[in-house]
């Protein structure tokens, strides 16, 4: 009886059921990829396009020869079937189509593999614009999808059941998203980690914070550090409760959520925080969103799910390639065996087996690059990103679930040295070129009727005003300049 505990007394409907989370977790899913494709199509052409900055075109023809005939294995994308200019934005047409139909419940599994194949095409294209974690957890996430996902092709699956070896494959994914996020942040030996102080420094060195991040940033350090343990908290001991009876696994699930809603609040990192809340969704059973919903669970209907006789040895196979995988973060430097890196250059290529770990080390300050135009070499005006600091009177904004690329890339380029990162030269030569496509990227061009002679990228350091500040001249922002990034500079 589903309802009955003998002795024990009644049992909700829906304990251990998961019928209505995997309905609930596949059109957020599908949510998620609409927002990504989208994204990301507002922008490739000034990124990747035929003349963006790193046009993809050129880089397939590169790695080609570089390559050769298996280039397509270390590489994989359906851009070497069709190109990489038009079929872009076929990719990113067809991946909006299957996310609409994959919110609608038509023929989930074969929505789920064309997304995870239209998406992986466009992160190989996509080069450094395209090299975030949450791009490879999005597809990670997706590819497990379609085991938990049912072979129907009607809109009537809500209340199936999924298969528990599914189930259990994408809680893992949640465990070693979480758990290692808090382990690379010891075993770096970052001393503002270890030490507590590190989100002392974390709001306003961040790549894009939000408005609520310069507040807190006001906080007392003993309020930061207490915040920074409770993060390891959630992060390290947490999510080992995913995997402990009912209302252990609930907690725990709430409890990272309620972490993802922080930090969307105080930093705008596109859907990594919806996505990981849609992994939480799915640790919740049926009697709980029952309760939530006060509404009674749905009786679980029989459907076709991927047969078992393929999914448990797959099912094997990750937790084992992932298990060898995680260990080298837990303890660096130790050589894995010949086995894992046999898998790795199979599977590693495909982006859907992956480590985590955001902010390993943490950035104690915060360079910015501020690139200006000029016509005559003495008078320089500036250009402004959409969302990155730039004018010092500008409110950090939302942004999220959005990401604009090209800030984010700017925000990693002024941590490195020009050398590192060539493709800011190619950025200057467009903007004296005035090539369309790429100023669409801007928030403000100060040259509109014509590109300028001159180009300069200046290297400076932010920080957050404080309160006086904010109150005597209106400032979000304070900087310094360091140094030259480019130097002036001509199409000549």
């Amino acid at each position: 009886m589903d309802n009955l505990d003998g002795a024990n007394g009644p049992v909700p409907v829906g304990r251990d059921r998961f019928a209505f989370a995997a309905w609930l977790f596949l059109r957020l899913l599908a949510l998620i990829h609409l927002i990504a494709f989208a994204s990301y199509w507002m922008q490739f052409a000034g990124l990747i396009g035929p003349h963006g900055l790193l046009p993809a075109t050129r880089y397939f023809e590169a790695v080609h020869a570089q390559l050769g005939n298996g280039a397509w294995s270390q590489l994989p994308s359906l851009c070497w079937l069709f190109g990489a200019d038009r079929f872009l934005h076929v990719l990113c047409a067809a991946g909006i189509v299957c996310s609409l139909l994959l919110f609608a419940g038509v023929a989930p599994p074969v929505c789920l593999t064309l997304l995870w194949a239209c998406y992986l095409s466009l992160v190989a294209a996509g080069q450094i614009f395209f090299s975030f974690q949450w791009d490879a957890l999005l597809l990670e996430t997706t590819f497990l999808a379609i085991f938990l996902a049912p072979w129907a092709m009607t809109p009537l699956w809500r209340r199936v059941e999924p298969p528990r070896a599914a189930r259990w494959l994408l809680w893992w994914l949640l465990f070693r998203l979480m758990f290692l996020s808090g382990a690379v942040k010891l075993t770096s030996g970052d001393p503002v980690w270890r030490n507590l102080t590190a989100l002392v420094f974390h709001y306003e060195t961040q790549p894009l914070p939000t408005t609520f991040a310069w507040y807190v940033h006001q906080l007392p350090q003993w309020v930061q550090r207490a915040s920074c343990a409770i993060m390891f908290l959630i992060e390290l001991p947490v999510p080992f409760l995913l995997f402990a009876p009912r209302a252990l696994r609930h907690a725990a699930a709430l409890l990272i959520a309620g972490f993802m809603v922080l930090i969307f609040l105080t930093g705008n990192y596109t859907f990594f925080n919806l996505l990981t809340i849609a992994l939480c969704v799915l640790c919740l059973d049926d009697a709980w969103w029952a309760r939530l919903l006060r509404r009674a669970p749905a009786a679980v209907t029989s459907a076709r799910h991927i047969p078992r006789w393929p999914l448990a040895p797959v099912a094997v196979f990750i937790a084992l390639f992932t298990v060898v995988q995680g260990s080298a973060t837990l303890r660096r430097g130790t050589a894995l065996p010949s086995a894992y890196w046999a898998a790795e250059r199979v599977v590693g290529p495909f982006r859907s087996l992956n480590n985590y770990g955001l902010f390993a080390v943490m950035t104690t300050t915060r360079p910015e690059l501020i690139i200006e135009g000029s016509n005559d070499g003495r008078e320089w005006l500036p250009y402004e990103l959409p969302h990155k600091p730039g004018d010092l009177a500008r409110r950090p904004d939302f942004v999220a679930p959005f990401q604009p690329r090209l800030d984010w890339q700017l925000w990693f380029a002024a941590l490195e040295t020009p050398d590192q990162n060539p493709w800011v030269f190619s950025l200057c030569a467009h903007l004296l070129r005035g090539t369309p496509e790429v100023l669409a990227r801007l928030a403000r061009n100060p040259f509109p009727d014509a590109p300028p002679r001159f180009v300069r990228v200046i290297r400076y350091e932010y920080h957050f005003t404080d309160a006086a500040e904010r109150v005597r001249n209106d400032h979000w922002w304070r900087r310094t300049p360091l140094d030259y990034y480019v130097e002036p500079t001509s199409l000549r």
